[in-house]
């Protein structure tokens, strides 16, 4: 998918962008790199960006906060070429009703679905879920993403930014 089939992701207010990976395991630093290059980006108000990297239980504390929409930014193992980046809309699983309680990837053991469903429990909305995965080409041990990732920053930020703005364009 590409952000176009997804406008909108702002249209009701504040929008947390979470950006998560460990920069120790390669192309899994991809999150917070994309972080890194949305800090240099002008957003309208309501929207944070943050760099989680692994701490995941701030991550449930911050969407205590309650947030209309989350998007999550991480790799995401789905099979095709190292570097595509994909945005992903989780489907809450069967029978559970909780829109916190979201079937997501388990890239690096971060567990998006619990602390989505810990940030439930302790009051707080993350609202429509978004995933901007990239399919990662290494999870080895080292510093530094590999070459396709590394040009998949751009796309991701750039999708983010459409994502994240589009509802501002709709409010006017």
């Amino acid at each position: 998918m590409t952000g176009d089939e997804m406008p909108g992701a702002g249209r009701t207010g504040r929008t947390l962008v979470a950006c998560l990976g460990n920069i120790f395991l390669s192309d899994d630093g991809f999150g917070v790199e994309v972080a890194r290059r949305l800090a240099r980006e002008q957003f309208p108000e309501g929207v944070r960006v943050t760099d989680y990297g692994i701490r995941g239980m701030h991550l449930a504390y911050d969407l205590a906060e309650g947030f209309d929409t989350t998007i999550l930014v991480d790799t995401a193992q789905r099979g095709d070429a190292p570097g595509t980046v994909y945005l992903i809309e989780p489907e809450p699983r069967e029978g559970q009703g909780d829109t916190a309680q979201l079937s997501l990837f388990n890239a690096h053991g971060m567990q998006p679905d619990l602390v989505l469903s810990l940030a439930g429990s302790l009051g707080g909305d993350a609202g429509r879920v978004l995933v901007v995965g990239c399919e990662p080409a290494t999870l080895e041990e080292g510093i530094g993403l590999s070459p396709p990732v590394t040009v998949a920053v751009d796309e991701a930020a750039a999708m983010i930014t459409r994502l994240v703005t589009a509802g501002q364009n709709t409010q006017s």
